[in-house]
């Protein structure tokens, strides 16, 4: 069953175990994946859309409740498929719902902005530090960046990567940045006995 505002998406849970009572009532065990939107932190530029957070929240539900199967990916097979379908999701963090706080609880940046990676979002790599970028970061617009051959960002010289190409090392490549991330089969359930219950704040 769906909300019952026909305008929300279906719940998702993973379901852990399945049983019938005396009266073959079925019931699932199921543990909660919330979208970004239900966190205590909320939606961030870095979320995709078809991102989901698996939950510390246990629940038992009636069968009857299940609408659907869907698939949650690792994060990184989702940025493998070719073809992103409408019972197609990720994960990439667990998340303790009583304290907003995420595993991992820190991510790889990537850009000018040090964003974690969206994979909505389209980014570009430089030939020398192998680093991605988003277009409006490098002052480039969507359409410029899909018709790019090669891309040196701002801080990767002419010097360095014609070195390179003609088989000298180029520069050190720094590892991968990382920070905080607090700074910055399932079965998909509709209408259900529970409520939400989340506290608003603002990220300044």
């Amino acid at each position: 069953m769906r909300p019952s505002d026909t305008g929300k998406p279906p719940y998702v849970a993973r379901v852990e175990k399945i049983e019938a009572d005396s009266r073959n009532n079925v019931k699932v065990r199921v543990r909660w994946y919330y979208r970004p939107e239900e966190s205590l932190g909320g939606r961030r530029q870095f979320h995709g859309a078809k991102e989901l957070f698996l939950s510390d929240h246990y629940d038992v539900q009636s069968a009857h409740t299940i609408e659907g199967k869907c698939i949650v990916h690792s994060f990184k097979n989702y940025t493998k498929l070719e073809d992103v379908g409408a019972e197609d999701y990720y994960c990439r963090f667990e998340y303790k719902a009583a304290t907003g706080a995420f595993t991992p609880d820190r991510v790889a940046v990537y850009c000018k902005c040090e964003m974690p990676y969206n994979p909505d979002d389209l980014m570009v790599q430089c030939e020398g530090c192998k680093d991605w970028y988003h277009p409006a970061c490098v002052d480039m617009t969507i359409e410029e960046a899909k018709m790019l051959d090669h891309f040196v960002c701002s801080e990767c010289s002419e010097d360095d990567l014609k070195r390179s190409q003609n088989g000298f090392h180029p520069s050190p490549v720094s590892d991968v940045k990382v920070r905080p991330f607090s700074d910055q089969i399932v079965m998909m359930l509709g209408q259900l006995s529970f409520s939400f219950f989340f506290e608003q704040f603002s990220i300044y």
